[in-house]
């Protein structure tokens, strides 16, 4: 039985055929989004780098410090404007739950507000705030990097919140530079030598690493001698993670992996890891919102699961992003030629691919917990504007699906 027919006749999803067969949608054409969308990550790198050199006086001080001290000091209270209510403001695990919230998702990707390096203003309260809401939405977050010690604030407010979740770290390295990947990968090791790993699921080391080596250098085949040279730099960062995590320890194995767009994973770089996570986006298709759930899931199975099977190691797959935008900062940009941003489109998605996935037994991580206001000042269009939840943490209008 075709895919397709699988996913109508099984679990629900809509045909998913049309994309295939309609130019509009082709994968071409997504491909060069996804270049587009790396061109902008290569930007926020290099705007990274300038503004390092005029902090270079702040030396091992930038970032936010974590005390492992458990008194009840106004650190712990909210400062988000009444997202969450405790019975005693002193003891966050004393949230009171949102009935309009429920654990339906497998996952969702994450960024603490303000961790961009080397501005670094996240706080701990705030975070505590983010694990209260997402802990009622799922049993685990990924990060994307550990700049900002964002690992040491998660864990933390894990801590402190006591909640069942667990976390996928992530190290954002970039070739041209080893400074941001060795930063990184000391505030991981220094993490989990505080926290322990009784809440980390794994490590993801790049994100979109092959996909910005390959558009740096002029090339778009992953597999070309040219992402052969990008993906020898990534595995040396891979192996220097394992072995550096290995020498902790830690009493449990962390499997390490990478995640990248959904058509650039190098075969030797999933050869050389436990798990990859792919970024896989309907919008970005030029799907209709009304088959996208659909041509996730068929992307996801046929071009990375797949894959991945054929492979010795048989590295285990995820979908690292996947979601729908629900506005964008210009009309140009309101609409990817079927469908536009919206909150009813986010909601139509949701109900399409969110228990679905679940009964699929496929694991992703649900782009994202709550809007980014800095990606919408840099980059314009939708790419602020994919949250559950707006930047002030509440809840858009949408209804979260009972799975």
């Amino acid at each position: 039985m075709p895919l397709a027919d699988t996913y109508n006749n099984a679990q629900g999803y809509s045909n998913v055929d049309a994309p295939y067969s309609n130019p509009a949608y082709s994968s071409s054409q997504w491909l060069e989004k996804e270049q587009a969308r790396s061109r902008r990550s290569k930007w926020i790198v290099v705007g990274c780098i300038v503004a390092v050199l005029g902090l270079v006086a702040i030396g091992v001080g930038v970032g936010v410090g974590v005390s492992k001290s458990k008194s009840g000091s106004s650190s712990t209270r909210s400062s988000s404007s009444g997202a969450v209510n405790q019975s005693d403001p002193n003891d966050p695990s004393t949230f009171t739950l949102d009935s309009r919230l429920k654990k339906s998702f497998y996952g969702i990707a994450y960024t603490p507000e303000n961790s961009q390096y080397p501005a670094c203003g996240n706080k701990l309260e705030d975070v505590i705030t983010d694990i209260q809401l997402l802990s009622q939405l799922t049993d685990q977050i990924r990060l994307y990097g550990a700049d900002c010690n964002q690992t040491a604030l998660v864990l933390e407010a894990i801590e402190r919140t006591k909640v069942n979740m667990t976390v996928w770290l992530g190290n954002y390295p970039i070739p041209t530079d080893p400074a941001p990947y060795e930063r990184q990968r000391d505030a991981i090791i220094d993490a989990l030598k505080t926290y322990g790993a009784d809440h980390v699921a794994g490590i993801t080391v790049g994100n979109e690493y092959m996909l910005n080596y390959l558009n740096a250098n002029g090339a778009d085949d992953p597999n070309s001698a040219v992402g052969n040279q990008g993906a020898t730099l990534l595995i040396s960062n891979i192996t220097d993670t394992r072995t550096a995590v290995e020498a902790l320890n830690l009493g449990k194995t962390l499997p390490i992996g990478t995640a990248d767009a959904g058509s650039y994973f190098n075969t030797e770089v999933l050869q050389a890891v436990d798990f990859g996570m792919s970024n896989i986006h309907a919008w970005f298709a030029n799907v209709s919102i009304d088959q996208a759930a659909g041509w996730v899931n068929e992307f996801f199975q046929e071009t990375n699961v797949d894959a991945a099977a054929k492979l010795s190691n048989n590295p285990k797959m995820f979908i690292a992003e996947t979601g729908w935008p629900t506005a964008s900062k210009d009309a140009g940009n309101e609409s990817n030629g079927p469908s536009t941003a919206s909150e009813p489109n986010l909601q139509t998605f949701l109900d399409t691919f969110v228990c679905q996935a679940n009964n699929n037994g496929t694991g992703y991580f649900f782009f994202e917990y709550f809007d980014e206001t800095w990606k919408d000042a840099q980059f314009g269009g939708v790419e602020g504007h994919w949250g559950l939840f707006y930047s002030n943490r509440t809840l858009k209008d949408i209804t979260i699906p009972t799975c």
